[in-house]
């Protein structure tokens, strides 16, 4: 028989686009409402201790307070049923596997959100959640080990686990989510030759093929490995083990071109660290 239950939907991403498509996604689920969204992480946990929803769509990557931080700040014990919603793939196995009701990877399809929230729904109406918080709890003290020892050895499985290389920072991508087709495709990051900025988009450049994903140029910057990949100009990261070329114009203009032909621009800006990179000097 159908549920005639009202499960009361708190969603919070710091992506205005984002939070957006969950809504217009929940408008469409029978017996869903939609009781608040959070912009950042302080807000979350504000609105989670207010309206006390049965569920949330949390995004783990916030700059400031992550979505693992609104978890330790509500307590696992006091912490709703969670549905994580990342950008990249190893964060949403890990919370997936250790304490999530599910997970997104953006970009997601309609099919996959009804999925998630099917899935949430079975849950919440069996209630129950004492094997879900005691994995929240170990999701958590995994996550600060990780934190801990990112000064040592990061995801990429060398020093420095991310930019900086200090405790708490998040380990260098591995692997970058794509939709194609209306699948999404996990990219390894060692396969990517270079990236272009495109708008509010950025194209991942895998020797002949091109993929399409909505992130900042900065964001990637941070989150890329920088001793194989480095920013030449506001709108091109490139891997520099590929450069074959580097091209000094008699404009001021400069260009690197890769073992594979492709010529891309160098900033003035940009273009004395890459030297340095190169070995290249005056």
């Amino acid at each position: 028989m159908p549920s005639t239950r009202t499960i009361r939907v708190l969603v919070v991403d710091d992506e205005p686009l984002a939070r957006q498509r969950v809504e217009d996604l929940l408008a469409h689920e029978k017996g869903a409402e939609l009781v608040g969204t959070a912009a950042d992480g302080a807000a979350a946990v504000e609105a989670i201790r207010a309206l006390r929803p049965d569920l949330v769509f949390l995004d783990i990557q916030m700059p400031g307070m992550t979505g693992l931080d609104v978890v330790r700040a509500i307590g696992a014990e006091e912490m709703p049923p969670v549905v994580f919603v990342t950008a990249y793939d190893q964060y949403a196995l890990q919370g997936f596997e250790l304490a999530a009701l599910d997970y997104l990877v953006k970009p997601f399809d309609d099919e996959r959100f009804e999925h998630a929230f099917a899935r949430a729904r079975r849950m919440i109406e069996l209630r129950d959640f004492g094997r879900l918080r005691e994995q929240l709890v170990a999701l958590l003290q995994i996550h600060e080990g990780t934190a801990n020892a990112s000064s040592t050895l990061g995801a990429g499985g060398g020093p420095g686990g991310g930019p900086g290389g200090g405790p708490g920072v998040q380990p260098y991508l591995e692997r970058i989510a794509v939709e194609t087709k209306g699948k999404v495709r996990v990219v390894p990051v060692e396969t990517v030759d270079y990236i272009i900025a495109s708008g509010p988009y950025a194209e991942l450049h895998v020797g002949d093929r091109r993929y399409v994903i909505r992130e900042s140029m900065q964001t990637l910057e941070e989150r890329l490995d920088p001793t194989h990949f480095m920013r030449v100009h506001r709108s091109v990261i490139v891997r520099v083990a590929l450069i074959d070329t580097f091209h000094r114009g008699a404009g001021g203009d400069y260009e690197v071109q890769l073992k594979s032909g492709v010529r891309l621009r160098v900033s003035r800006t940009r273009r004395e660290e890459l030297e340095r990179r190169l070995g290249i000097t005056r």
